[in-house]
């Protein structure tokens, strides 16, 4: 397989792999590769999994279009594409030049589809699919200007860029955005949140623009869109002391404190899923001074608050974390 990262995370991608019985073979900047396939659904660091890529080579971007080309209609060979399917063309950002070689090669590979199977090319959408899961279409990876890897089938982990919003008070905003493709929802009208740690407001700026009631909790100042937000109801209280009164139950929890992860972990998420005052969450785990591979593994103990009380979590580093962990996921009822 080949799984690609945020760059500067292989080390812990590699880490993570190994602790699910996977070798790594080689890796790069934004890249691993192993020698044998594996389930990589659970993992956090990884965005895309590829899976039993072939490599080509090729000098020139002529070269390497027609083994690719030839890599994809071979593998056609008894399958009769109706809809609309993925190609992706991408590679280390950090090789300064690769990205104009990759769209070259591109836009040549595309030239021969088209003269081939003209329809089949125009159903091709230069993009990840949204969401979490398998995909078929094209996935092709440069490790550098001559080598790539190619696969017809890979796993999309959710992670994504996600667009900015003018009113949003921080680039925290950014990261729940991407954490609800993760989850596979997202707040709705008339649902209650509770935002621990909320200010300057990008969480809560969030939700309150989808329409529900948030509950923002931080003696710190909101900002921006969160900023005097009728939906929004600014409480100036320590986000460690707070607590639902008797028989209340938030739709969401959301936490994105600047705390040590484990200090979250028992003070915050393990009273929270225990006494089941929240559906669903969306919590981020600052892991700077902490192993970040060890912390994986707690959290995925049998005996851990998310394994016990919300079994169907997921772990994500995002594309808008820097080094931190997002996880998200439903309490199970009762």
């Amino acid at each position: 397989m080949l799984l690609t990262c945020q760059a500067a995370f292989e080390s812990l991608l590699v880490r993570e792999i190994e602790g699910a019985s996977l070798h790594a073979a080689e890796h790069g900047p934004g890249w691993v590769r192993t020698q044998t396939e594996g389930v990589t659904e659970r993992l956090a660091f990884p965005y895309l999994t590829l899976s039993e890529p072939v490599e080509v080579q090729g000098e020139s971007v002529n070269a390497l279009a027609q083994r690719v080309a030839e890599f994809f209609l071979a593998s056609m060979k008894g399958e009769r594409i109706e809809g609309a399917w993925p190609s992706v063309w991408i590679g280390p950002q950090e090789i300064v030049g690769l990205g104009r070689r990759i769209s070259a090669v591109e836009s040549a590979c595309g030239e021969i589809l088209k003269k081939k199977f003209s329809r089949v090319a125009k159903l091709a959408v230069a993009d990840v699919p949204r969401g979490v899961g398998p995909a078929r279409g094209l996935f092709v990876y440069f490790t550098d200007f001559g080598r790539a890897f190619v696969s017809r089938q890979a796993f999309v982990h959710g992670q994504r860029r996600m667009a900015d919003d003018d009113l949003a008070p921080s680039r925290s905003y950014l990261k729940v955005e991407e954490a609800y493709i993760i989850l596979g929802r997202e707040p709705a009208p008339g649902e209650t949140v509770c935002d621990l740690g909320a200010a300057p407001g990008g969480w809560s700026f969030s939700a309150a623009k989808r329409g529900a009631h948030v509950i923002a909790i931080d003696n710190g100042p909101l900002k921006g869109g969160a900023l005097d937000h009728p939906a929004i109801e600014h409480r100036l209280e320590d986000a460690f002391k707070f607590s639902p009164p008797e028989g209340q139950r938030f739709d969401w929890l959301f936490c994105d404190l600047v705390e040590e992860p484990h200090h979250v972990l028992q003070h915050i998420v393990a009273p929270w899923l225990e006494r089941g005052w929240c559906r669903n969450f969306v919590i981020n785990l600052k892991f700077g001074r902490v192993d970040a591979v060890a912390l994986l593994k707690e959290m995925s103990a049998a005996d851990s608050a998310f394994a016990r009380y919300a079994p169907g979590f997921r772990v994500r580093h995002l594309y808008h974390d820097r080094e931190e962990l997002t996880v998200v996921g439903e309490r199970i009822p009762g």
